[in-house]
């Protein structure tokens, strides 16, 4: 935001003494040549003024001016989208934050709905991701075929409460979808991302790949976000790949998992990406 600037007023020297006027005889008239140096100084001394105003008011004008009006000095965007302000939804009564010393089993009391991350300005939302439930074949559509069966499987198998999700694309193309998948517990959550999404406690990498992606590589430029007892792995489609490219990332958060993908025609930009991702952990956390 820009604050606003006031422009104040210098005090105002007080006038200098008057000239005594002398009642002695007046002296002679200055040659004509001096009278003609005289208003030519004059006119300078005009000229000067002028141009001092308006040089004044135009520097005036331009402090009172946001660094985007003015010509030249206008800050270029590095590639971040705009998104609405963000706050955390109230939670029920006597409910803590899912990471506060009252909640030893880091549970989420919000409604996942309500932790989505809103889309950007400018975006058009998917009418039929728009912030609700999803199933679980929605969900699963967005692994490869070979995979979807076990991951059924393990679904089944882990307690799944919820999917809520929302899907929005950019002007530029850039089809972003976030899904917040609510386990019953904190161990369901961590169990279906160690063993299903890795393919083991402790592997580098993952096990299952998005829909049409054949070989990826670790995104390390989350590593600097930093949310208390949260944790991300990021990764982007390696080439060659068709003609999009996908970056996706999984925010762990308690009893929460967050699958975060973005696809691009011509390649997946890397700073949306990251700041989807950041804030969406921030929500979560």
């Amino acid at each position: 935001m820009t604050e606003q600037q006031t422009a104040t007023v210098a005090d105002v020297p007080a006038p200098a003494p008057e000239p005594v006027i002398e009642t002695a005889s007046a002296p002679a008239a200055p040659p004509r040549r001096s009278r003609r140096v005289l208003w030519a100084v004059a006119r300078w001394t005009a000229a000067v003024v002028v141009c001092g105003g308006v040089g004044a008011g135009t520097a005036m004008g331009i402090t009172a001016l946001d660094r985007e009006d003015v010509p030249g000095l206008a800050t270029e965007s590095d590639g971040r989208w705009e998104y609405p302000r963000l706050t955390l939804p109230a939670l029920p009564a006597d409910r803590p934050r899912p990471f506060g010393d009252a909640n030893e089993a880091e549970v989420h009391h919000a409604d996942p709905r309500r932790l989505l991350l809103p889309a950007p300005l400018g975006a058009t939302v998917d009418p039929k991701v728009n912030g609700g439930f999803v199933s679980t074949d929605a969900y699963l559509s967005l692994y490869g075929k070979e995979y979807r069966a076990e991951m059924e499987q393990a679904l089944a198998d882990s307690a799944l409460r919820h999917i809520a999700a929302r899907a929005w694309t950019t002007p530029d193309g850039t089809r972003t979808s976030v899904h917040l998948l609510r386990f019953a517990s904190v161990a369901y959550a961590q169990q279906y991302e160690d063993e299903t999404l890795r393919g083991g406690y402790g592997t580098v990498g993952v096990k299952t790949l998005p829909d049409g992606v054949a070989s990826f590589v670790m995104d390390s430029s989350t590593d600097a976000v930093k949310v208390r007892d949260t944790d991300i792995e990021a990764f982007w489609e390696r080439e060659p790949y068709g003609p999009e490219q996908t970056r996706w990332a999984y925010v762990q958060a308690g009893d929460t998992l967050a699958l975060i993908t973005q696809t691009r025609k011509g390649g997946a930009l890397a700073v949306p990406f990251r700041q989807t991702v950041t804030l969406q952990n921030q929500l979560l956390g």
